[in-house]
């Protein structure tokens, strides 16, 4: 299918022609379609990523819709992996966008993993962001990880055998979720993570890599916490 350049007039300034067939060629995996992923996926698909594969095992529900908004009243009860993908395919019918009604511990999902350039953590629990960050490494893929609660968030690029993978850094923190959210928090992360997976695709600017944005939206204040690969880390500690 050919590009409707116009459509992308505002951003070829900055990216250049070469930098949105990059982005026209690639695959990101949003993994996860709540507050952080439904907004990274409408944002991703806007700037014309060529593929968009998304996974979600849940179904919408009224709780969401506060910070997920992609999703409507109506959609209450549905999928939300196939609400999602209509939705995304009405608004930039040149992106192909896939979607699985799937748990991440599915034998499947590491297929996906695969065929994937950059991966989307979207998970509002640890134990599944710490099984998406074993397979990230163990294909190689850069992972942007993200994660909110009240008023808080913070964001990070996993680059397997360059910075700390997930494990290292939080492989004690439990399978905690979020269970309070002012909403636009969400999406001021979600908006966050599009744009470094758009960084990583195009290689313009830097990413948050070696590093641990820490924001606090309530006083508006960002701050990086340096962080370091461990060495004998059992998920990432055998890629040197």
């Amino acid at each position: 299918m050919d590009i409707s350049w116009r459509r992308y007039d505002r951003q070829l300034h900055d990216l250049g022609v070469e930098g949105q067939l990059k982005i026209r060629s690639s695959t990101v995996l949003v993994a996860g379609l709540g507050g952080l992923g439904s907004i990274a996926s409408l944002y991703l698909v806007a700037a014309g990523v060529g593929k968009v594969i998304l996974v979600d095992k849940d179904k919408v529900e009224e709780t969401n819709l506060n910070r997920q908004v992609i999703y409507m009243p109506e959609d209450i009860g549905m999928e939300k992996a196939v609400v999602a993908q209509r939705r995304l395919k009405s608004f930039n019918p040149e992106v192909e966008v896939e979607a699985y009604v799937m748990d991440v511990f599915s034998p499947e999902f590491e297929e996906i993993v695969k065929k994937s350039d950059v991966v989307i953590d979207g998970m509002d629990g640890w134990r599944q962001r710490l099984r998406i960050n074993e397979l990230i490494v163990k294909h190689k893929k850069p992972l942007i990880h993200a994660a909110v609660e009240s008023w808080y968030g913070q964001l990070m690029v996993v680059v397997p055998g360059e910075t700390p993978c997930l494990h290292c850094l939080f492989s004690s923190i439990g399978n905690r979720s979020c269970v309070r959210i002012v909403g636009p928090v969400a999406g001021v992360l979600g908006l966050m993570e599009a744009l470094e997976a758009i960084k990583l695709i195009v290689g313009k600017g830097s990413v948050v890599k070696n590093k641990l944005l820490v924001v606090d939206l309530k006083n508006m204040s960002f701050d990086f916490i340096n962080v370091k690969r461990n060495p004998r880390c059992p998920v990432c500690g055998q890629l040197g």
